[in-house]
């Protein structure tokens, strides 16, 4: 049917059945299927005929930026990844290690220049204090990593704080590890894991829930999704549960899926799922840890950068600590740029701190991003609950509804462009506030409900049962 029909083309059942031959039924399933597809769109005749538009014809213009998308995702994902294994590292490494280390050095230099004991020199060898050092730092770091109350140990119990809490309460609350908090600190609460189908889920419920019929209304209400993603979405719909649309004779368009009805429960009857507007996840905490681990972590931080500032500034290399503990003072040459405690700490402490920082300066914008999904779902809940009671849509509801949920006035211009995209038309008259009416959205609502009444309850059950293996 693609090789003989315009794809710029409004199409009816008909004309696709004349242009490409086909039966009507099969031009139907046809159109189905094109629309799944390609993301094509209805309209609705006065005379109640249903026409398919396909505004990007037969083609996907939106799969090369959606590849993108999905590759720049994937890319981002590793890269995430990769940093977040680096930071991982860099907690028993640095926070800990380099802390240690560094403290260890300065106490070591300090007894160094009041005389020191020469029973740690190593044997004469070169670098044994630093061996011997090493050695230390390496058991502090275990013995505060683990001691259980460590503000750093590994198991550290709970969100709200542990200290005072009884051993058994502490025990009763989950359990974090060490880098799991330097993870947040860094990069935040781990979003909850989401499901591709849990939209889909929700409109399947609403449809049995309905008796098998559901307009974009009943989509929009239990997904949240705007008008233009939830028309695409029935398309798919119809074509997977061998689902049907029908018009009334005012023009309204109603999805029918009566094979999803059937159900082996004694009942039909399901619960219509709550709607978007209950669901809407508020903005994760910047870190999701208490106060005092994320002091103690930037207090690490810090630390190891001021260290490190001081190795690079006076050429601390490796070489000139192994002389840093000799009674007798050796004149040491310049050996170079000091990358174990210099550059290395210097640099990585830089980026630990540039990341939560950078964090916290797209907080804002992600907070309004937040406060404007909620603020769009408060305006479809206003629309959908005065369709409900069959009363228009006055302006000053809609924005009241917009400040409810956000704290916020609205961008009266926003406003106008979320009630056209319900399909909104206003009227204006002379001394009043605008009024605005959504007939398609009107139509479709009684047509559904119509239908619904006339839906019979045995496209629900499935007879009876004349064969079971599971009975003798």
């Amino acid at each position: 049917m693609r090789t003989h029909v315009d794809p710029t083309t409004p199409l009816t059942v008909a004309d696709a059945a004349a242009k490409s031959g086909l039966a009507l039924r099969d031009a139907e399933s046809g159109l189905k299927w094109l629309s799944s597809e390609y993301r094509g769109q209805l309209r609705v005749t006065s005379e109640g005929e249903l026409v398919h538009v396909f505004p990007t014809g037969f083609s996907k213009p939106w799969e090369v930026r959606e590849a993108w998308q999905a590759i720049l995702g994937r890319l981002g994902h590793g890269a995430m990844s990769v940093l977040r294994f680096v930071v991982r590292a860099w907690v028993a490494i640095a926070l800990v290690g380099y802390a240690v280390l560094f403290l260890a050095l300065i106490v070591g230099g300090t007894f160094a220049r009041q005389g020191g004991d020469s029973r740690r020199d190593g044997g004469g060898l070169l670098g044994g204090e630093l061996a011997y050092g090493l050695l230390r730092v390496l058991g502090d770091a275990l013995f505060w990593t683990f001691h259980p109350w460590s503000p750093f140990n590994t198991y550290y119990v709970g969100n709200e704080g542990g200290w005072g809490v009884p051993r058994a309460a502490r025990a009763r609350r989950p359990r974090v590890p060490l880098y799991e908090r330097v993870n947040r600190f860094f990069f935040g609460p781990p979003d909850p894991p989401v499901d591709a189908r849990d939209g889909q889920r929700l409109v399947l419920a609403a449809i049995r829930a309905g008796k098998g019929r559901i307009g974009l209304a009943d989509v929009m209400r239990v997904t949240g999704l705007p008008r233009e993603k939830a028309d695409p979405m029935m398309a798919r719909l119809m074509l997977d549960y061998e689902g049907d649309v029908d018009v009334s004779e005012d023009g309204g368009i109603v999805y029918r899926f009566a094979a999803i009805r059937k159900t082996a429960a004694e009942s039909s009857a399901t619960e219509l799922p709550p709607p978007a507007w209950t669901r809407v996840k508020p903005l994760p905490p910047l870190t999701g840890n208490p106060v005092g681990t994320n002091l103690a972590i930037m207090a690490l931080n810090a630390f190891n950068l001021l260290m490190a500032s001081s190795a690079l500034e006076n050429g601390l290399t490796l070489e000139k600590v192994g002389h840093m503990f000799e009674r007798v003072p050796t004149p040491v040459l310049d050996t170079g740029t000091p990358l174990v405690l210099g550059v290395i700490p210097f640099a990585f402490s830089l980026l630990l701190f540039a990341v939560p920082l950078a964090r916290a300066l797209a907080r804002p914008s992600r907070e309004r991003a937040v406060a404007t999904e909620r603020g769009r779902l408060a305006v479809l809940r206003e629309v959908l609950e005065h369709l409900a009671r069959k009363e228009p849509v006055r302006e000053g509801d809609v924005v009241a509804a917009w400040r409810r949920a956000t704290g916020k006035p609205p961008d009266r211009k926003r406003i106008d462009r979320e009630l056209i995209a319900l399909g909104g038309d206003v009227s204006l008259e002379p001394g009043t506030e605008g009024r605005w009416r959504f007939k398609d959205l009107e139509l479709e609502a009684a047509a559904v409900q119509a239908e619904r009444e006339a839906a019979s309850e045995e496209e629900a059950r499935l007879g009876k049962v004349v064969f079971a293996t599971d009975k003798n």
